[in-house]
C-alpha cells in the first residue's frame, strides 16, 4: 500500500500512523473530545477520526493545524527528533519522510529543536513542475532556503522570486506561501523553518 494522498502530494503512512496515535494519546491527556479538537484546528470531525487511526488523507496543513490545536508541533509528535541527551543525532536513512508525490518530488524533516520547535531543518526535492502550498506560520516567522541543485520559485503575497543552485532566500511565512519548481530539472534544497513566539 502506498501513500496517502493530499490534494499535491502525499504524507507517508509511516509519518502518518505515528502523529495519528501521538494526536490521540495528546488529546486524550487534555480532556478534548473529537469534536473539540476538531473544532479547535478547523477541521471536520470525521477527518480528526481518521487522523487518529491513520487512516486520514489530510494535508500537511490540517496535521499542523491539529498540532497546533493541541499546543504543539508537528515535531514534536515525531519519534526520531525527542532529544536524547545534550547531543541528538538522527542516523542517515532515520530523517522522517513527511511528503511526497507520484513525480518524485519529497519532504523529510531532518532534525528539528526539542521543547517547541524553535527551528527545524528540512531537505525537499520538488520534480519539475511540483509545487507546494504552505499554511501561515505564527507572526514574525521566518524560513531560510539554500538552494543545492536546479530553482526554486517562491511567492508569497505579491513576490515571486526564483532562487537559484548555490544561492540563498529568506521568507516571511507568516502569511500563504507557495515553493515550485517551474525549471526542467529537479530542485533539490534545504529549508529552516524559524518559527515565532515557538512554545
Amino acid at each position: 500500500m502506498g501513500a496517502e494522498r493530499t490534494d499535491e502530494g502525499a504524507l507517508s503512512e509511516g509519518f502518518l500512523a505515528q502523529v495519528g496515535a501521538r494526536v490521540r494519546s495528546a488529546r486524550t491527556e487534555q480532556g478534548l473530545t473529537v469534536q473539540q479538537l476538531a473544532d479547535r484546528a478547523e477541521i471536520s470531525r470525521r477527518l480528526l477520526t481518521q487522523v487518529e487511526h491513520g487512516q486520514a488523507n489530510p494535508s500537511l496543513v490540517s496535521i499542523t493545524r491539529v498540532a497546533r490545536a493541541l499546543g504543539t508541533e508537528l515535531t514534536e509528535l515525531l519519534d526520531p527528533l525527542r532529544p536524547s541527551g545534550a547531543i541528538s543525532v538522527v542516523e542517515a536513512g532515520a530523517e522522517v519522510l513527511v511528503w511526497s508525490d507520484e513525480g518524485g518530488s519529497s519532504a523529510h524533516l531532518l532534525v528539528a529543536t526539542s521543547h517547541g520547535r524553535a527551528a527545524d531543518l528540512w531537505r525537499w526535492r520538488l520534480e519539475p513542475g511540483a509545487g507546494y502550498q504552505g499554511l501561515a506560520d505564527p507572526a514574525g516567522s521566518q524560513e531560510l532556503f539554500h538552494v543545492l541543485e536546479g530553482e526554486l520559485t517562491l511567492a508569497a503575497d505579491d513576490d515571486r522570486v526564483v532562487v537559484t543552485a548555490g544561492s540563498s532566500a529568506r521568507l516571511l511565512s507568516d502569511r500563504a506561501y507557495r515553493y515550485a519548481n517551474s525549471g526542467t530539472t529537479a530542485c533539490v534544497f534545504v529549508r529552516t523553518v524559524a518559527l515565532s513566539g515557538a512554545r
